[in-house]
């Protein structure tokens, strides 16, 4: 298994980012790429380029403003395991994005790295602006 992390710095409050980033079925008003994301109960299916992909709720923690989630159904044959997790926490006057993937097989590690450092930059932008 691989994992890895993406960060960024906002200068926005952390409820406010918050306040769309927990949305579970709010992806396709904010991340890069995605068309729809549609909920059913604890699993949301995501259009993104062409694709479906099915994502089940893992956790969801307004308290410590956390979500987690895996996929349990894509077009990607070889993906064994997904498990991300985000979480937005108070950082000075602003607050700090982390978008944590364990992916197998490690092969897999650049697809998410990129996707979500690319939705990391997407939030930062969307909340300072």
């Amino acid at each position: 298994m691989a994992s890895s992390k993406a960060e960024a710095s906002v200068n926005a409050g952390a409820d406010e980012v918050w306040a769309f980033v927990g949305q579970f079925g709010g992806l396709d008003t904010w991340m890069p790429g995605v068309d729809s994301c549609v909920v059913e109960g604890d699993v949301r299916t995501v259009g993104v380029m062409g694709i479906s992909v099915k994502e089940q709720l893992r956790d969801h923690d307004d308290a410590a403003r956390r979500i987690a989630y895996g996929i349990v159904e894509s077009p990607m044959d070889n993906l064994v395991s997904h498990l991300a997790t985000i979480t937005v926490t108070p950082e000075g006057d602003g607050c700090r994005v982390t978008w944590e993937v364990e992916v197998t097989p490690d092969d897999m590690l650049p697809l998410f790295q990129g996707m979500y450092e690319g939705s990391v930059a997407e939030i930062k932008k969307k909340a300072e602006s």
